[in-house]
């Protein structure tokens, strides 16, 4: 009955330690991040092309979804690497002040990325324009560790070393859920399921959890009487959305004790820092101080 059977194992082995993987959209090909970049054939137990670039170590690596040869690396340098597989060398490279511990792909919109920061924020570029983001995605109160978008392009699910987890717009600055326990620690890796229904997250307790995307969402079957008793409540949702009290409804989310205070504490430190740039500025030479928006602030230098 198993006469057929076969087991096909091959080992790759390069000698030096791997700290990710991702395998190519479509194709026969697959990359491993470590103290450079490896590109790997399925049958073969070398890899058949290896990019570098500086001497720090690559943390983090994704393929675009809609480009098989393009992929997207973020390094302890504080660097954020974009590769042509077609090209014998790395295409361009962005410097920010801090460092990207992971990043992702729109898949709907494969031209743009999010990368998951030190500085507790996100930032959604387009890989055709990394002089500035796009957006700049706030909440978090200590570091991202690691982000995945939905299958459907629409928001993204990151983790964080506050202990919490936040689903953002694709396009939003601000997180439309959060979620946390009391008993989970520093959260390091989250994964949509390919279904867009759940997120999956591995936190430093050595526990996984499963979360509902949409926390107030019925599963299960529903019968049509309660589908159409649902689509009634979000176009009452949507249609009164900016009366004030309906609004401090919808947007209020319950922080843990240690979250709420350090979000205050930020938002502190955040006022008396722009207090201070107003008031050097109104006491310098007109033009001599230029006002700098985040989305650029950030970034250090772009290298081609």
């Amino acid at each position: 009955m198993f006469s057929d059977f076969r087991l096909h194992l091959i080992v790759y082995y390069l000698g030096v330690c791997f700290r990710a993987a991702d395998h190519q959209w479509g194709g026969d090909q697959f990359a491993t991040a470590g103290a450079q970049v490896d590109i790997w054939d399925h049958n073969r137990s070398e890899p058949v092309r290896s990019f570098e670039w500086g001497k720090d170590t690559v943390i983090s690596l994704r393929f675009n979804p809609g480009e098989p040869n393009i992929l997207a690396t973020s390094g302890s340098d504080r660097s954020i690497t974009l590769y042509d597989l077609r090209l014998s060398t790395p295409v361009r490279k962005l410097i920010m002040k801090t460092k990207t511990n992971a990043l992702c792909w729109n898949p709907m919109e494969p031209m743009n990325f999010t990368a998951a920061n030190e500085d507790c924020n996100s930032y959604s570029y387009d890989a055709r324009k990394l002089k500035e983001s796009k957006n700049v995605h706030k909440g978090h109160v200590s570091a991202v560790m690691d982000i995945d978008y939905s299958p459907t392009g629409r928001e993204f699910v990151t983790g964080s070393y506050d202990r919490t987890i936040r689903i953002f717009p694709y396009n939003g600055g601000h997180s439309r859920e959060i979620y946390h326990t009391k008993r989970m620690q520093r959260v390091f890796c989250v994964k949509f399921t390919c279904d867009a229904t759940y997120v999956v997250s591995g936190s430093d307790d050595t526990n996984l959890r499963l979360w509902k995307a949409n926390a107030s969402e019925q599963l299960g079957v529903i019968v049509p009487r309660e589908r159409k008793k649902h689509e009634y409540n979000e176009a009452l949702k949507k249609k009164h959305q900016h009366f004030p009290k309906i609004k401090s409804i919808h947007r209020h989310r319950h922080l843990p004790k240690a979250v709420y205070n350090a979000v205050n504490l930020r938002r502190t430190i955040s006022d008396a820092a722009m207090k201070k740039e107003n008031r050097r500025r109104a006491h310098s030479a007109p033009g001599s101080i230029q006002r700098q928006s985040l989305r650029r602030s950030r970034i250090i230098k772009e290298v081609e």
